[in-house]
């Protein structure tokens, strides 16, 4: 990002049944008065927070201000107990060794007297802060300062409970980042501007929230194929809620593969699968009759979720128990999810309207070889676009995220700014309000 001078790692140290942090040197400046009273050469440097202060809220910013000179060096170094000892004395799990973490960095003003750090800091944290400036004459000053910042207990922690993709995975054009946490989250701008997309081909994207607890990016359009996307869960010091602050960061690495888009108009009773652009295959198929709105196919932008070789379906995971008009329970091959309201494609050798009528209970059936065809092909994220009749796919429902216009999904995000996957960062502060 534009601007920033300084990146050093965060250090997380743990030894022995206890933690130990390791940075311990008193405060020090150089703008001590010369001989006979005279001021050192040099500008002046100001820390905030200011050397010794305590108990310092994570989400606070650090600044460094020069006057009579421009910053030349920020270096922000944290020193922190990230396992607790248990009830019986003895510490967690921790291996004892130092963990690299994401530099930190921070942005430096126009005229280079002002910087201010990027991300917050670690709670329960020794912080020292390290800067250079220097003034027109050459004349240098460095200053170091040291503050602790605020513990939060175990129990007022954030962290994340799933995410999909998982580091790893291929997925397809239309996937989306699905980020849960284990709580509600209150400072939902903080939290939207604390995890920053990055892909090979930059995109304009944005978050939606599902609900307090569950976080959606999707780009404006598709991605392109063929590329890979990282995901920085910057979250440590950040402050979900009144008094819950992230104590970790985490990383997602993903990588988009072919484009595979499928097209279905449910009168015509085919489904047309195209794979880079390329047709590949058509594939007759039967929907739902349409009687009720249970069965009826819903028309909109799917984007397949899991797929299994073998699946029991009952009507009664999506409210129809058994006993009730309409229930079914079916075992199924080569099935593919669309959505949260019980939508798959799947064989269903037992329909022999495939092709000719639409006779399902709202699922996509197809023949077995071209269920297993399509299973094979298929990989999370995939695209299915449905049209032709009279239900509508809800936004929510599933993943079924791009049936919000691009507006619409932009206004809904709690930044409504969209954030560019080109590493330049996201559009806002993650600091607290005030500070």
């Amino acid at each position: 990002m534009k601007g920033r001078v300084s990146r050093s790692a965060v250090r997380r140290l743990v030894t022995g049944a206890a933690a130990v942090v390791l940075v311990t040197t008193a405060c020090t400046t150089t703008d001590d008065a010369g001989p006979e009273g005279a001021a050192a050469p040099g500008p002046d440097i100001t820390v905030t927070p200011g050397p010794g202060a305590a108990s310092v809220a994570p989400n606070t910013p650090v600044r460094v201000e020069a006057a009579g000179g421009t910053i030349t060096d920020v270096r922000v170094e944290q020193a922190t107990a990230d396992e607790l000892a248990g009830a019986d004395g003895e510490a967690g799990g921790d291996t004892g060794a130092a963990v690299e973490e994401p530099a930190f960095t921070g942005t430096l003003s126009e005229d280079g007297t002002r910087w201010q750090s990027d991300w917050n800091l670690a709670p329960g944290a020794a912080v020292s802060v390290y800067a250079t400036a220097e003034d027109a004459d050459g004349e240098e000053t460095e200053v170091v300062a040291e503050f602790h910042t605020e513990g939060v207990a175990k129990d007022a922690r954030l962290a994340v409970v799933s995410n999909f993709p998982q580091t790893g995975d291929t997925v397809g054009v239309g996937m989306p980042v699905v980020v849960a946490f284990d709580r509600p989250v209150e400072n939902k701008v903080q939290v939207e501007n604390s995890i920053e997309v990055t892909s090979e081909h930059e995109v304009e994207g944005a978050w939606n929230w599902v609900d307090d607890e569950t976080a959606v990016f999707r780009p404006r359009e598709y991605w392109k194929p063929h590329q890979k996307v990282s995901v920085d869960l910057r979250l440590t010091g950040v402050e979900a809620a009144e008094g819950v602050y992230g104590v970790d960061d985490d990383r997602i690495d993903f990588e988009i593969g072919r484009e595979l888009i499928s097209t279905m108009h449910v009168p015509d009773h085919e489904l047309k699968v195209r794979v880079d652009g390329k047709a590949v295959r058509t594939i007759p198929v039967s929907n739902g009759k349409g009687q009720e709105r249970f069965n009826t196919t819903t028309s909109g932008t799917h984007i397949t979720m899991e797929k299994y070789a073998a699946l029991v379906m009952d009507s009664a995971t999506v409210g129809i128990p058994e006993g009730s008009p309409g229930h079914y329970r079916l075992d199924v091959d080569w099935a593919v999810r669309t959505s949260n309201s019980g939508e798959f494609t799947h064989a269903a050798p037992w329909n022999g309207n495939i092709g000719h009528a639409n006779t399902s209970n709202g699922c996509t059936n197809m023949s077995v070889e071209d269920a297993r065809w399509f299973h094979d092909k298929a990989l999370m994220g995939d695209v299915l676009e449905t049209t032709g009749t009279g239900r509508e796919l809800e936004w929510d429902n599933g993943w079924g995220f791009y049936q919000r216009s691009w507006k619409e999904w932009l206004e809904h995000s709690e930044t409504g700014e969209p954030q560019v996957t080109d590493g330049s960062g996201t559009p806002g502060g993650v600091h607290g309000e005030g500070l």
